[in-house]
């Protein structure tokens, strides 16, 4: 089976299809939608072919739905017909989820992702769990997101904001106890130094975990 997994993130759509060398990049934006989304694939993807589709969706989904239009992007996510839009099969999945699903390699693994937000998701003996750590409070009456996100990094500066990634790893390693913290998303390129029992994720395990989405085991 061929999957096309899409990506959809805050300031890029990322877009591979299994077997396919090398993905494709779309600025997203304010302005994105479900249906601008479904005429992207349309027109950069004419010359793949696939089979069903992953989505990585940067908000809560709940039964494979998405439960709410994502903050920093366009509107009519929820309730959107997308199997129907892209005439396959179609799996949704928190894209924090489904990079984590692709940065899985056993045990129990907590992973964050540092990218516009604080995604979050656990992983344990292969079985996931989607989590929304990011909002949860932190300190000053603030979220974890407040200070780990893209806007926390702009306001506070790359020292300070570096300092608080290191204290909200040690934070949740104490209360969490996973085997290993994948650091995923696109701002942990910026961390030359891990936090202890931390690895280096990546963004392209987002596609692994959209191939993966289709597998019966991991």
């Amino acid at each position: 089976m061929d999957i096309l997994t899409i990506d959809i993130g805050g300031t890029n759509l990322k877009i591979l299809c299994s077997g396919e060398p090398k993905r494709r990049k779309v600025k997203s934006g304010k302005n994105l939608t479900p249906e601008s989304v479904v005429q992207i694939v349309d027109e950069v993807c004419s010359d793949w072919a696939w089979d069903a589709i992953s989505i990585g969706y940067p908000s809560p989904v709940v039964g494979g739905r998405p439960l709410l239009n994502p903050s920093n992007l366009g509107t009519g996510w929820v309730g959107f017909e997308y199997e129907a839009a892209f005439g396959c099969p179609v799996k949704i999945l928190n894209d924090a989820a489904m990079q984590a699903l692709g940065s899985y390699h056993g045990g129990r693994m907590l992973f964050l992702g540092l990218g516009t937000g604080l995604g979050s998701a656990m992983i344990e003996d292969g079985r996931l769990e989607p989590l929304e750590l990011g909002h949860m409070p932190f300190k000053d009456g603030e979220c974890f997101e407040y200070f780990t996100g893209k806007r926390g990094l702009k306001r506070m500066g790359f020292d300070a904001w570096r300092d608080v990634i290191f204290e909200v790893c040690e934070q949740f390693v104490s209360a969490i106890d996973p085997d290993y913290v994948v650091l995923g998303g696109g701002n942990v390129k910026k961390l030359d130094l891990l936090p202890s029992r931390c690895e280096r994720g990546s963004n392209a395990n987002a596609f692994i975990g959209g191939f993966r989405m289709w597998e019966d085991t991991l």
